[in-house]
């Protein structure tokens, strides 16, 4: 075993913590308390470099800013949960929508309510022949309570991973990892550092995952099992619960270790444009997954049945074929058996297409609406919004990849980081992620809210495509019903719902759409 890398790293990381050898928070550059070089007493080399001199004073800086900025957005967002009077834009609003409701016999919604299951205990609170108004008036001091309990919620856990990721910073985590990792490689299985770092960085990879996902698990454990059963939407059961997280380990372990690398072993062999092979790797896995993903992942979580015979198969059919959509498959999920919240969704590739109707979602609105909420979802596709959103993230991937390949080389960013043994060769895995973390970290968010800034003019598209098709009051109506049973906001901030959203409030998509159907009237 070399020296470098002992068996039990953590004894030289407990040293330099009870003599006092660690950071000095007063002077720069700011070194990590565990770094190759102290754990095998060898000194650690001086550089003026300008990126070692900065790098993890800034990368802690710029976490703590992006915190505080966040945590004043949450701030705000807790406010508007105070309000307790019913917001007046949103009254005004649903008023128009009751006083045209959307043109369906009582007789065809009751053949609907039949036709999807009498069973008392599955009828959601909405009721389909009543008024919105009134009934999403009832609702607000829950919505209100639950969006309440959430953004506690967030902002404690938002609190917890920003000190979580300062604290492995400053302490040196990522550096006492790897050398764990080739140490157990060394010893129980025989590796060299040098020779097989891809199977060492599946075991660095292993352990990380191991360790994130319980340190992560009292956080879900009180969301699902707490916040959510508490306003009633759990139906998740404990043993459920562990067994989605066993599959989840299992599936990262046969897919994500190979994905992994294979990565790595392009960047090692690629060469200069290294990147290029990077990309086009990424893009043969992007299209893989979008086949195998709903054909052989999403079943070993859900059930998927085909949508049983009758009119609104038809008319699903019948809308589908109207705009070239190639619908093949048209299935219903059992999402309750988790969660009563709802949601539909279309995937696949090329022409072979499929739709995925929530079965809550069965529940929550009658036919008219659930053509209405489609043709949304296919104004998405039939508006290059799908393909534009594959594009932008396939250009973002070789970009960050790109940017990838000029720093690569870096080794003072590096050593900052605490990956200064002497003779040793930067991980690339260690790599990627340190550049991910600090150099790409404030590139990465002003493009994630441009994104979510394009994702919202999205939406306001395709609401605008089923206003086109004749659907606007259905659409406005199941979208008030969804808020409804869903509980979402009724009145968030705008501040922090522009930053965070990437859907329009619900007042906004309401709006726009009754501006819309004026002009065609």
């Amino acid at each position: 075993m070399c020296s470098a890398c002992p068996l039990d790293p953590s004894t030289n990381l407990v040293k330099s913590l009870l003599s006092g050898d660690f950071v000095t928070m007063s002077a720069l550059p700011w070194t990590p308390f565990y770094t190759q070089a102290t754990a095998s007493g060898k000194a650690v080399e001086n550089t003026e470099s300008l990126l070692a001199y900065w790098a993890v004073a800034a990368t802690v800086a710029f976490t703590v800013l992006v915190y505080v900025f966040e945590n004043y957005l949450d701030a705000r967002q807790k406010k508007s949960y105070h309000v307790t009077t019913f917001p007046k834009e949103l009254e005004t609003t649903v008023s128009v929508i009751d006083a045209e409701p959307p043109k369906q016999k009582k007789e065809e919604e009751a053949k609907t309510d039949e036709a999807k299951g009498g069973d008392e205990a599955k009828k959601p609170e909405i009721d389909q022949h009543k008024p919105l108004l009134p009934q999403l008036q009832a609702k607000f001091t829950k919505s209100q309570a639950y969006g309440l309990d959430k953004i506690n919620f967030s902002m404690f856990s938002s609190l917890y991973d920003t000190a979580e990721t300062v604290s492995f910073l400053l302490l040196g985590f990522l550096p006492f990892a790897w050398d764990t990792a080739v140490a157990l490689g060394e010893t129980y299985f025989g590796y060299n550092e040098a020779d097989d770092e891809i199977k060492i960085t599946l075991i660095f990879l292993g352990g990380v995952t191991v360790i994130g996902m319980i340190m992560a698990l009292p956080f879900e454990l009180y969301s699902t099992f707490k916040i959510e059963k508490k306003h009633g939407f759990n139906k998740q059961t404990l043993g459920l619960f562990v067994s989605d997280k066993l599959k989840g380990l299992v599936l990262t372990a046969v897919i994500g270790g190979p994905f992994v690398a294979l990565l790595l072993k392009i960047i090692k062999v690629g060469g200069e444009y290294f990147f290029v092979y990077v990309w086009g790797f990424l893009f043969v896995f992007s299209l893989f997954m979008m086949t195998v993903y709903p054909v052989v992942i999403m079943p070993l979580f859900n059930k998927y049945e085909p949508l049983s015979d009758g009119e609104l198969k038809t008319r699903i059919y019948g809308l589908a074929d109207k705009l070239k959509y190639p619908l093949t498959k048209l299935f219903v999920m059992d999402g309750s058996k988790r969660s009563s919240h709802s949601n539909a969704f279309m995937f696949g590739f090329g022409k072979n297409k499929r739709i995925v109707l929530f079965d809550t979602l069965m529940q929550q609105v009658h036919d008219d609406e659930i053509l209405a909420i489609l043709g949304h979802e296919l104004g998405h596709w039939k508006l290059g919004h799908t393909l534009t959103n594959f594009i932008v993230t396939q250009m973002y991937t070789g970009a960050s990849f790109y940017a990838f390949s000029l720093c690569y080389g870096s080794n003072d960013l590096y050593r900052a980081f605490g990956f200064d043994g002497e003779g040793r060769e930067v991980p690339t895995i260690i790599a990627l992620m340190l550049f991910f973390q600090t150099l790409w970290a404030p590139i990465d968010k002003i493009l994630s809210f441009a994104l979510t800034m394009f994702s919202r003019r999205c939406e306001f598209e395709a609401d605008r495509f089923s206003v086109g098709l004749g659907m606007s009051k259905a659409l406005q109506s199941g979208l008030c019903k969804i808020h409804l049973e869903n509980l979402g906001a009724l009145c968030p901030d705008g501040w922090y719902s522009t930053y965070h959203y990437s859907h329009p409030p619900l007042v906004e998509r309401l709006s726009a759409m009754m501006t819309l159907d004026k002009k065609i009237e």
